[in-house]
């Protein structure tokens, strides 16, 4: 078993901004693994599937960037996951741009939707931090990563999204996270 999720905010307005990566990122894995989003439960847009024999959910909060601790924690009790199951997706302004950083546990650090998965969830939780730089000097860090995406930035920011996809697929499939890790960390 191993529970995916990308954090981000719901609807079109928030589409193209820095704080949706999770949530592009577990897309980007949905269509590597053709499946779609059609469930919703615990308050979460839901895609399952198998892998090898393994269930893999993949989700998407959909309580808002602040409260996606509540979801993952509902998630986490409804499959029985363990902290090694359970892997979470989110931008990282403290990250440069278009890199990746898996980490096996950790503080929220300055990104409010991981704090509140650390808070309602512990700290041993699986994560995959997406790069998305610092916000430009005098850009309050809330406008950067709720504004739209400059078109250089967000080719920049897609492509990332997909290798992210494509590390979990690897990860899905070798289930070595130092291995993973190791490769795609940068």
């Amino acid at each position: 078993m191993l529970l995916v999720v990308g954090l981000g905010n719901p609807g079109l307005s928030y589409k193209n901004t820095v704080h949706n990566m999770g949530f592009d990122t577990v897309d980007n894995l949905a269509k590597l693994l053709n499946v779609d989003f059609k469930k919703k439960e615990c308050e979460a847009k839901i895609a399952e599937v198998f892998v090898k024999g393994e269930k893999i959910i993949l989700a998407k909060p959909q309580t808002y960037m602040n409260n996606s601790g509540i979801s993952v924690k509902q998630l986490i009790s409804k499959y029985a996951c363990k902290s090694d199951e359970v892997l979470v997706i989110f931008d990282d302004v403290a990250i440069p741009e278009g890199a990746l950083r898996f980490r096996k546990k950790g503080s929220g650090g300055s990104h409010n939707g991981m704090k509140s998965v650390v808070q309602h969830c512990g700290e041993n939780v699986y994560r995959l931090r997406i790069g998305v730089g610092a916000p430009p000097e005098n850009v309050p860090l809330m406008k950067y990563v709720l504004s739209k995406l400059p078109k250089e930035k967000k080719n920049n920011l897609e492509h990332t999204t997909k290798r992210g996809a494509e590390a979990i697929l690897e990860y899905i499939n070798k289930r070595d996270f130092d291995l993973i890790g190791n490769k795609y960390n940068g």
